[in-house]
């Protein structure tokens, strides 16, 4: 019996050095964003995960350095310089500005970026299926959705004479965004009103232009100081009535109207991926720089409710929506990570199952109806899932949701 003690305490003493030694051994990552880490948390987590299913592990087999301009793009170039002179193994650059910092303060360090830019037209890389040099990552297709933003808020406000579209004017794409957003209005035969903001004060100001040019609704344009405001932007637009659009899922569940773009989150968890094969000894020019192919439309219908007795422009068809829509606090489409929060006060009601909208089912919804199943709700026995498919044609999504709307938010 001591014996055999004194092998089992040798087993268990036998693991501590081997923490040490993977500690010191652990890879240096870098992280360079333009803003707060408040305000890129959801962004930061996305990365992380990435690292994760690539086997690295942040405090086990890596380490992160972070470095954050907290809104000063001028800061960027030194912050990546302490990077370089830190010699981290790779460089994880969050957004355009950052991507831009980075590449100029290395040629040798590998750089993953995430960027809603077309990384060809900022000059990231000369091809997106062969970067080339030390460089690739995600293109999140952020400002080429624009116009399709403006078009759905035009559905959901159809009287609108005029709709704001809100840019950083310090981006290098705001050109583009601009461009597209007046071709949207003039198909639609809308009055576009551009509007600019680069800090919170900003901000107020072009909330407090939109009742002068009449504008009913408000687009935001994708942008990394932006996203950091979503609270802000989300609390103005409520407090006004403006009915608001953003590019990522954060807004709405941030108490703002919608959002119509890709899941940025998952962006960032591929290029998170994409540094951990490069710590495996992939080159990043043999890594094609990869394109989001996934959309999601999501609608927080709190806010909805309050927007319909306040908008008179809301159409009556819109307003029938917003009546069967009351039943469900929130509807998210290709992407549920908000999805299942209502649902614990529902299903106490004996006989009633809730009911989630789904559109665009694929093999994505696994993981999705895993989480559900770890919080208790297994579909078919206290949850039922609609699904709908838009068959890749974003233009679909509007008449999907709308679909999924007039279901009622329980099943029997």
């Amino acid at each position: 019996m001591k014996r055999r003690a004194f092998i089992t305490l040798l087993g268990g003493t036998a693991a501590w050095p081997l923490a040490a030694r993977a500690q010191q051994a652990a890879a240096v990552v870098g992280f360079l964003n333009s803003e707060t880490p408040s305000g890129y948390a959801p962004f930061v987590a996305g990365f992380r995960q990435g690292l994760a299913e690539a086997g690295f592990f942040e405090g086990l087999n890596i380490t992160i350095e972070y470095r954050w301009a907290e809104g000063h793009n001028d800061r960027l170039p030194a912050l990546a310089a302490e990077l370089v002179r830190r010699q981290v193994a790779v460089i994880g650059a969050a957004g355009t500005p950052s991507a831009l910092a980075a590449k100029a303060a290395t040629t040798t360090i590998p750089i993953v970026f995430s960027t809603a830019a077309d990384p060809v037209a900022e000059g990231l890389v000369p091809s997106l299926a062969r970067p080339g040099g030390n460089i690739t990552g995600v293109a999140n297709l952020g400002v080429e959705l624009v116009q399709k933003q403006v078009e759905m808020l035009h559905h959901m406000v159809p009287k609108a004479a005029v709709i704001a579209v809100l840019v950083n004017p310090s981006q290098s794409f705001v050109e583009a965004a601009t461009k597209d957003a007046l071709a949207a209005g003039r198909a639609l035969g809308l009055q576009i009103h551009i509007a600019q903001a680069s800090s919170a004060r900003d901000i107020d100001a072009a909330f407090a232009s939109l009742p002068q040019v009449g504008a009913g609704g408000l687009v935001i344009c994708p942008d990394t100081f932006l996203f950091s405001r979503r609270g802000q932007i989300a609390a103005l637009a409520l407090r006004q009535g403006v009915p608001t659009t953003f590019f990522s899922r954060e807004f709405p569940a941030a108490g703002g109207l919608m959002s119509y773009g890709v899941n940025a989150s998952d962006g960032y968890r591929q290029a998170g991926i994409y540094a951990g094969r490069i710590l495996k000894g992939e080159k990043p020019s043999d890594l094609p720089v990869q394109q989001s192919t996934k959309f999601e439309l999501v609608i927080n219908l709190n806010t909805a409710k309050v927007h319909r007795p306040r908008r008179a422009v809301l159409s009556a068809t819109a307003r029938r929506r917003g009546d069967r829509v009351r039943r469900r606090e929130f509807i998210s489409l290709l992407g549920g990570a908000a999805a299942a929060w209502p649902l614990a006060a529902r299903a106490q009601q004996v006989g009633k199952i809730p009911r989630i909208g789904v559109i665009d089912p694929t093999a994505i919804w696994d993981p999705f109806r895993q989480g559900l199943r770890d919080l208790g709700y297994i579909e078919g026995r206290n949850i039922a899932i609609e699904y709908r498919s838009a068959e890749g044609r974003p233009e679909r999504l509007m008449a999907a949701a709308t679909e999924l709307t007039r279901l009622p938010w329980t099943s029997s």
